[in-house]
């Protein structure tokens, strides 16, 4: 499968991409870099750790997001199917360390199932290590289930704006 090549590796993305040296030493550009940037982002006053992909793009959270595509045949017993497997692998998700939240967003127009997980991006270069667990296990059986397609993985930055 050449998708992954066409899109920028997107389904094994690294988050090395967005963090810095001192963080993941050897792969951030020479630009990059950790500040100190007011909470405005997030609706507060104070100063946080943010780190820089550019002068004026910073964050402080990584997100890892399972996506697919899901049949509205047999009364939707595909997407019923998916919320079920994301049922069985919620609470593992929650307890990895650096967890903001897990969201499930699901789109009755194009068929979209997503699971997004936002971390701390100090701790989610230990999560990736850990190669996303249980990722592995949640997308087989995702995968296995009839009327699903189109299986995917995403890592990006997340910030409120």
């Amino acid at each position: 499968d050449n998708r992954a090549a066409e899109h920028g590796d997107r389904m094994g993305a690294s988050a090395s991409a967005f963090m810095p040296a001192t963080l993941l030493p050897g792969t951030f550009p020479p630009a990059a870099r950790v500040s100190t940037r007011s909470l405005g982002l997030r609706g507060g006053i104070a100063a946080a750790s943010m780190i820089d992909i550019t002068p004026n793009v910073s964050f402080d959270t990584i997100a890892r997001e399972w996506r697919c595509k899901w049949s509205a045949d047999a009364d939707k017993a595909a997407l019923v199917s998916a919320q079920d497997a994301l049922a069985g692998v919620v609470a593992d998700v929650k307890k990895v360390k650096g967890v903001k939240s897990v969201q499930r967003v699901v789109c009755g127009g194009c068929l979209d199932f997503k699971v997004v997980t936002a971390l701390d991006a100090g701790a989610f270069g230990d999560w990736e290590a850990a190669k996303f667990e249980p990722e592995e296990a949640f997308l087989a059986k995702i995968k296995a289930i009839p009327g699903i397609t189109e299986v995917e993985t995403q890592t990006y930055t997340l910030m409120p704006m």
